[in-house]
């Protein structure tokens, strides 16, 4: 009872300091928060040696864990430096906050807009992924918000190096250091207490594991932007270049099997089929295990494993791809719908009024066309960092950067109306 009583109290704690926090950052300058996001940068930049060596540390104690999960969890010189840069690159986007995004003078005088405001307070809940660490934070820091970190025991020790990073880059800008804080405790009870304060926190983004994403929507009374995986589609259309969708097959599934957004199921058009499968075969065979429905058996031969109903909703994060041959445009749209998570699809087909069609037709949150599904990032589509992906639609849809994390307010200037 003392222990649940502590863990109450001391998640309250950084809750209602986390509030006090995002007060002041909401009133800071566009060129405070920006001095910060640079001053973060940097810090990241010059302590790399601490931040590897923590890395290290979290390594050696997670050597069970999954292939997928280890990645994740890596960081090496490459990947300190790309985290550094994204936080570069967000502070140097445009400013949202007080931007008018609707204007109009209504019939009675009165002068309506709706103006870009921080959201408030915003619990990120992840696993072994350091990177979301000083992603979040630059983001939340961008969009004028507050940031409660509560990262997964085997980051722990990466988290707190970058943590350290983060905040010695705000109290250079004269901000809170509050303003981004880690959750000191990393069990299952301490996410149920952060997700009840609805009357401290304003957004909760889990990012990880199907069970964890669907803990964190089962006990939260905060709002939750989430998506429980992702199962990604290409579909090789009659007309595609076969040279292309090898290609971007190949980097959808192999580049980094364990994201959500590589590729999971691919869908081949019968018209091509038995030249594309050989193909396929061939390009993919020695490393990645291919489960196919019964034609992908005959035209594969034997190294095809039969796949089951239940390879067609899989996420493996593993070299393992489901290939399904299916009757045109409207076969891939269909099993795309039942079978699909609103992550991300792509067709490869030189009929622009195909891609066209699919475009209009897939309602997942990145469709893509002749392109891999592994630029459905923030980085990649121009948002600096991102700070997850939604599939919920409310109130984003997609990968989510710092427009996410803010919401409009009315304002209206009058001169003296009333209402009849």
């Amino acid at each position: 009872m003392t222990q649940a009583f502590d863990r109450a109290q001391a998640v309250q704690g950084v809750a209602k300091a986390a509030r006090q926090a995002a007060r002041i950052v909401a009133k800071s300058t566009a060129a405070q928060r920006t001095e910060a996001l640079r001053a973060i940068a940097a810090a990241i930049a010059d302590q790399r040696a601490d931040i590897l060596a923590a890395n290290a540390r979290d390594l050696a104690a997670a050597a069970s864990l999954a292939p997928a999960m280890r990645d994740r969890l890596t960081l090496d010189e490459r990947r300190i430096t790309a985290l550094a840069r994204a936080v570069a690159e967000v502070a140097d986007q445009p400013e949202l906050l007080g931007r008018v995004d609707h204007h109009e003078t209504r019939p009675n005088g009165l002068d309506v807009s709706r103006v870009r405001i921080p959201l408030g307070v915003v619990l990120m809940i992840y696993e072994a992924r350091p990177n979301v660490t000083t992603d979040a934070a630059a983001l939340c820091l961008k969009a004028g918000n507050a940031c409660i970190l509560r990262g997964g025991r085997e980051a722990l020790e990466s988290n707190r190096a970058l943590l350290r990073a983060v905040q010695q880059g705000l109290t250079r800008a004269g901000l809170p250091a509050e303003a981004v804080q880690l959750v000191p405790m990393t069990d299952r009870e301490a996410i149920a207490e952060l997700v009840k304060l609805d009357d401290l926190i304003d957004l909760c983004i889990p990012r990880g594991g199907e069970g964890l994403i669907r803990y964190v929507a089962e006990h939260a009374r905060v709002p939750v932007i989430k998506h429980y995986k992702g199962v990604c589609h290409v579909f090789v259309h009659a007309e595609a270049d076969l040279d292309v969708a090898e290609r971007i097959v190949e980097n959808a599934k192999v580049q980094r099997p364990g994201v959500c957004n590589a590729l999971e199921t691919l869908l081949i058009d019968r018209a091509i089929a038995p030249a594309f499968v050989p193909r396929l075969v061939a390009r993919l065979g020695n490393r990645v295990e291919l489960r196919g429905d019964e034609t992908v058996q005959r035209l594969g031969g034997p190294s095809i494993k039969p796949a089951s109903e239940e390879d067609w909703y899989a996420e493996y994060l593993d070299l393992i791809l489901a290939v399904r041959v299916v009757d045109g445009l409207a076969g891939a749209v269909a099993h795309i719908e039942r079978y699909g998570s609103n992550h991300t699809e792509s067709i490869v087909t030189r009929n622009t009024q195909v891609a066209e069609q699919f475009v209009r037709d897939v309602d997942s949150s990145t469709v893509m066309v002749n392109a891999s599904t592994r630029f459905a990032d923030g980085g990649e589509l121009g948002l600096g960092a991102e700070i997850g992906i939604s599939t919920t639609r409310l109130h984003a849809y997609g990968p989510m950067g710092a427009e996410g994390l803010t919401t409009t307010k009315f304002v209206v200037r009058g001169s003296g109306q009333v209402r009849s």
